[in-house]
């Protein structure tokens, strides 16, 4: 027991003391401690840095990526005009010789939404008169469904019924894809290609004033499955009267080799009003027998002022 505490105390005597810092040393210290600290904020700054630049280089390529995918998507032409707009509504006689035979109306009801797209629902129909219609009953309905920015068909519905004789066609237009989809198959269609009907309100956006006689304007129409050339040939100005006034006019000739509003047996040619509405007012087609005139009686809901009318 003895031996044991004095083992202890000569340990306790070999027990090196603590030395005590002194001012210098701490503020040493304490500056090299704040330099540690400094370094590691400028290493964490630099870091952030890059990851700042990195995200920046990623967005600035995912736009770049995006814009390039936005240029490849195909967009509607946009054609501004004030030929017609909603609530016009036009009515004809149909004469067959010196018979009226029928009555013809085309009107702007409303727009419709179609494929996404709004749309000018534009029908033309033809009614034979009931003192006609116990020789031959006409009841034709023509459907077109115009875009209001592009001016072009996204739809066409012709529904005849003629005596004995009926036929319903549908046709949408996928004017981005070129694709016709009818109640008949699926066809190819040339950009901005358009029915009868459509080619018809067209037409009356085209400015003339430049013309010259024999000028020409070229458009397709689509009918059944294929596409045909339309041409449209200027043949000149002139004066005309009919049950809804007298009007200075612009005549044109659409050579039409298909369609089905007007038949191809014969030459066509229309009048339409020489200013911005250009209103139809006078249509003549030749027929197998004679010729067909269909000439304006009545005017609604135009898009303004008609100053070709005489009276």
């Amino acid at each position: 027991m003895v031996a044991v505490f004095v083992l202890d105390a000569q340990i306790q005597k070999k027990a090196v003391p603590k030395k005590k810092t002194t001012a210098a040393q701490r503020a040493a210290l304490a500056k090299a401690d704040s330099l540690r600290k400094v370094r590691q904020a400028d290493s964490l700054r630099a870091v952030a840095r890059a990851w700042a630049v990195a995200d920046s280089t990623r967005r600035a390529d995912s736009l770049a990526r995006r814009a390039v995918e936005l240029a490849r998507i195909p967009r509607y032409r946009t054609i501004k005009q004030n030929a017609f707009g909603v609530g016009e509504k036009l009515v004809f006689d149909v004469n067959y010789g010196m018979v009226t035979a029928g009555e013809a109306f085309m009107t702007i009801a409303r727009t419709d939404s179609m494929f996404g797209r709004k749309a000018y629902r534009i029908e033309f129909g033809v009614n034979s008169l009931p003192s006609f219609s116990w020789i031959y009953k006409v009841e034709d309905r023509y459907l077109t469904f115009i875009d209001v920015e592009a001016i072009a068909p996204l739809r066409f519905e012709q529904h005849i019924r003629e005596g004995s004789y009926s036929r319903d066609f549908t046709a949408d237009f996928d004017q981005m894809r070129h694709v016709a989809r009818t109640s008949e198959g699926e066809y190819p269609i040339p950009p901005y290609v358009h029915d009868i009907l459509s080619a018809f309100y067209y037409a009356r956006i085209v400015d003339y004033s430049k013309f010259a006689v024999g000028d020409t304007i070229g458009l397709h129409n689509f009918y059944k499955d294929k596409s045909h050339e339309l041409i449209v040939r200027f043949l000149g100005r002139q004066e005309l009267e009919v049950e809804a006034g007298t009007f200075r006019t612009l005549v044109v000739e659409p050579l039409v080799k298909e369609g089905g509003l007007f038949k191809s047996e014969g030459r066509i040619v229309i009048w339409l009003t020489d200013d911005e509405r250009k209103l139809p007012v006078r249509v003549n087609t030749k027929v197998v027998i004679g010729s067909i005139d269909v000439e304006l009686r009545e005017y609604f809901g135009i898009n303004g002022p008609l100053p070709s009318r005489i009276k």
